[in-house]
């Protein structure tokens, strides 16, 4: 038997630039999103407490954002909404003059590089905090989902026409893929992608994000439609459903407590990968930071760097902003 000498993996470490050199995953500003919260108004900035260092802005403060976001490196923004009212039917998420609708129409005037996700869901539309319509009363209130997909679909073509990039309906009601995909290529917007919330657990990290949006439920909670985080093989199925119904892009969320269904997806479905890392791995790292308990900087990078590894193509994160600087171009 030949003789092979020792192997030292330690070679390829002790060196900055061989490290550079042999590194397996590459994080890029191109892969990167910033979310934003939106509001009717003029000159509005209001801070949330429970995410600290973001705000909901009115149309034109965004624009300010999303300009100097260009300016930074990162390309894609992701826009949620707050109305002015909260109905049962959700009525203004499909209002030509809704915030986001408004947002999307500046944007795309006055800076029309940017890319813009919109998201579809009825969660911070209407008064109940549900992301689907009620049927029932009282304790018998439960989610309609056949009728939920009507106003979801309406609220994808409104964005449509607006000018978003790309709709990405986040309220995992069942079969609003292929409904939303209907609707958009019945009104002309065939080549438009959807970015389908795939695999959404019902998750405790949302905390901060319905602060943000105002938009806790007001009775029950989202079980019943967004996925029990014990379950790895449903995450599959719905997956694979939504790619049948004509998802372009799937989004797994949250991102850091379900980096094995990232690399689940990324071994069986070929299509991009999205990964939501959201308002509450983003608040536990800031806060941590601001009491000394962990280096931001190096938090953050060392997490999208897990999430890239685990298979995710698109990184959805609230760091984008303030830390795109530290990646390559």
């Amino acid at each position: 038997m030949a003789n092979f000498p020792t192997i030292r993996p330690r070679r390829l470490r002790h060196n900055p630039q061989i490290r550079r050199l042999v590194r397996e995953t590459r994080l890029n500003r191109d892969m990167l999103v910033m979310p934003f919260f939106v509001r009717s108004g003029k000159g509005l900035r209001k801070p949330i407490a429970s995410l600290p260092g973001l705000d909901q802005v009115s149309p034109d403060e965004l624009l300010k954002d999303a300009k100097a976001l260009l300016k930074g490196g990162v390309r894609a923004l992701m826009i949620f909404g707050i109305p002015e009212k909260k109905d049962p039917m959700g009525s203004w998420a499909y209002r030509e003059d809704a915030p986001v609708q408004q947002a999307i129409r500046l944007l795309k005037k006055h800076i029309p590089e940017m890319l813009i996700i919109a998201d579809v869901c009825l969660c911070d539309y209407t008064d109940h905090g549900h992301c689907g319509l009620v049927q029932g009363e009282g304790e018998g209130r439960s989610i309609d989902n056949d009728s939920s997909l009507e106003v979801l679909s309406k609220i994808a073509g409104s964005l449509a026409r607006s000018g978003a990039d790309i709709v990405a309906p986040s309220d995992m009601m069942d079969g609003r893929v292929q409904k939303i995909r209907d609707e958009l290529d019945a009104a002309g917007f065939k080549e438009l992608p959807i970015l389908s919330y795939a695999v959404k657990y019902a998750s405790s990290f949302y905390g901060p994000f319905r602060d943000a949006l105002e938009s806790k439920p007001q009775f029950g909670d989202r079980r019943s439609y967004q996925m029990d985080p014990a379950n790895q093989r449903e995450a599959l199925r719905e997956a694979e459903q939504d790619l049948q119904e004509g998802a372009d892009i799937l989004m797994v969320k949250p991102a850091l407590s379900s980096l094995d269904i990232l690399q689940l997806l990324r071994d069986k479905i070929q299509v991009p990968l999205a990964a939501y890392q959201v308002s509450g791995e983003y608040a536990s790292i800031r806060f941590a930071a601001q009491h000394g308990a962990l280096h931001e900087e190096s938090a953050v990078l060392e997490t999208w760097t897990a999430i890239a590894r685990a298979g995710a193509d698109i990184l959805v994160t609230y760091f984008a902003r303030d830390f795109a600087k530290l990646i390559s171009a």
